[in-house]
Order: C-alpha cells, then sequence, then structure tokens
C-alpha cells in the first residue's frame, strides 16, 4: 500500500472488543498468530468498541486496546496499524458521522495520542457524512495528508464518484479505500474497479459477510462449500481468495478474536482457484 508492502490478507479489529472484553490473553495469541501467519496490515477505528457497554464512552477504546497489546508484545515495529475517524459513538450504542473540519483535526490528534505515535501509518475517512459537501470534506483530508501527522489516507464507505474526486485533489496522499464486499455483499465490485483502475489498494469490510462459522456460509453460499469440499479447504478461506482474485490491490481484512480463525484467513492467501472455480463463484 503505498511504499509499503503488506500481508495478503489483514486483520480487522472491530471484533476484539464489540461485544464486550475478550480474555487478553487470547487477544494476545490472535496477534501473535497473526504475525506469524503474515498478517500485517491490522485495522481499527476510533468510533470502535462496546458501545452497548459503555455508549458514547466507548469511542477510542479499540485503538487504547490494540496498542497496549502491541505494546505488551513489543511487536510494534511488525505491524501496520490503519485507523478511521469521521463517525462518533452515541448512547445506547448508536453511531453517528461528524465530518467538520473542527472534529476531524481532532480525530487524528486523538488517535495520535491513543495509539501512542508521532504518525498514523494510515488515517481512513469513516464515512461521508451527508450534512457536510463532500468537497470540503476532501479539503480537510488533503490539510491531513499535508500536516505530517499521517503518512497516507485512505477512504472508507464511498462510491465511485466520490472515490474519483478524492483521488484528484489527494494525488498519492490517497492509498486505499475500505467498502463493504462479500460473498454476500458485491455491489462494491465498480468500487473494485475504479480503485484498480487508480493503483489503489481496495480494502473489504466485513469480507465473509458477517458469516463466522464454516456450516454458516456453507448454507447461504452453497458454491463455495462446493469449492471449498473440492480443495479441501473451509468455506472462508475460499471466499477470501475469491476476493483477492478480483483485483491485485484487493486486501481482504476478516475480523478474528481467536488464534484459529485469522489462522484459516491467512491460508487463503496461498489459494489459487481455478478459472472454472472462479467462474462457479462468480456466477453464484
Amino acid at each position: 500500500m503505498g511504499s509499503d508492502e503488506v500481508g495478503a490478507i489483514g486483520l480487522g479489529l472491530m471484533t476484539f472488543d464489540q461485544t464486550g472484553p475478550q480474555p487478553r490473553a487470547q487477544l494476545a495469541e490472535t496477534v501473535r498468530a497473526a504475525l506469524d501467519a503474515g498478517v500485517t496490515l491490522f485495522d481499527t477505528a476510533d468510533a470502535y468498541g462496546p458501545g452497548e457497554l459503555l455508549g458514547a464512552d466507548c469511542q477510542g477504546e479499540n485503538e487504547k486496546l490494540i496498542a497496549s497489546l502491541l505494546d505488551e508484545l513489543g511487536v510494534r515495529d511488525q505491524v501496520r496499524l490503519a485507523t478511521k475517524g469521521g463517525c462518533v459513538r452515541t448512547e445506547g450504542g448508536g453511531w453517528s458521522r461528524d465530518s467538520s473540519p473542527e472534529h476531524l483535526h481532532e480525530a487524528v490528534n486523538a488517535s495520535l495520542r491513543r495509539l501512542g505515535v508521532d504518525q498514523l501509518w494510515l488515517w481512513q475517512h469513516h464515512r461521508p457524512d451527508e450534512t457536510r459537501d463532500y468537497e470540503e470534506t476532501i479539503g480537510v483530508l488533503r490539510e491531513i495528508a499535508e500536516s505530517g501527522k499521517v503518512r497516507a489516507v485512505g477512504l472508507s464507505n464511498v462510491n465511485p464518484q466520490q472515490i474519483r474526486a478524492a483521488h484528484a485533489v489527494l494525488g498519492d496522499h490517497l492509498v486505499s479505500v475500505q467498502n463493504q464486499f462479500s460473498p454476500a455483499f458485491r455491489s462494491s465490485q465498480p468500487e473494485i474497479d475504479v480503485c484498480d483502475e487508480l493503483e489503489l489498494a481496495f480494502l473489504p469490510w466485513s469480507p465473509l459477510g458477517g458469516l463466522g462459522s464454516a456450516k454458516d456460509l456453507a448454507d447461504k453460499h452453497p458454491a463455495f462449500a462446493q469449492v471449498a469440499a473440492e480443495r479441501g479447504v473451509s468455506p472462508q478461506q475460499v471466499a477470501l481468495a475469491w476476493e483477492l482474485a478480483q483485483a491485485p490491490g484487493v486486501i481482504p481484512i476478516p475480523g478474528a478474536k481467536r488464534p484459529s480463525s485469522i489462522i484459516d484467513s491467512a491460508a487463503a492467501a496461498d489459494l489459487d482457484l481455478t478459472p472454472d472455480q472462479l467462474a462457479l463463484l462468480n456466477r453464484e
């Protein structure tokens, strides 16, 4: 991504505390397992955290958790840590958006403090704010990109027109787009195509469609189960390998909070699907 190399599969960190505290030793083992499997891109956001438990107070909790785990394990230099700003948590665990210039600049500063770094490796605008003109938001992203506080900028939950508009202003500062994409959610294919054209990384979020178990994924997507049986791998691996095959710059970021989950996901990088298998999956 940009001038940095990362593993073919990333790790989405939202599940680390989305439903409340997880055993810390288990999370530490998950981080170690990810790195041992070649997973180097870790993705968080300032709005991630157990909102149903903490309400608005969960803002920044996921960032603080991962920062403490990386320090505890002494592996900061092995991780490429991406975060996001522009969404805020509300009472009751809800979500809202704030792309005001004041909030976005403060979001960067707050993430720097929580993560304990002088520069964010990748800072992503979490979601367009319908109360704000997107051209104005792009201007703020350029200010942030030129501030020296971030190495690179990404977009999230955007359409092709917004990607092109941001690229025209941000140029090489813009390195990635993170949208939902999975066997169940394929409508981001136009964004993948634009990213491929502009040589941007595309990071599918929820790349397994929220279906964590092999049975659930197989029941909902029988073609993926069929190919999994043919290849002797999990349906999750097939789903991630299928996404990797969409374009060279695709880097899925499945969530995981157990070592076995991220080890299985990382193995998708070595699964080369045949043209016939890809055609079958594309048709489903």
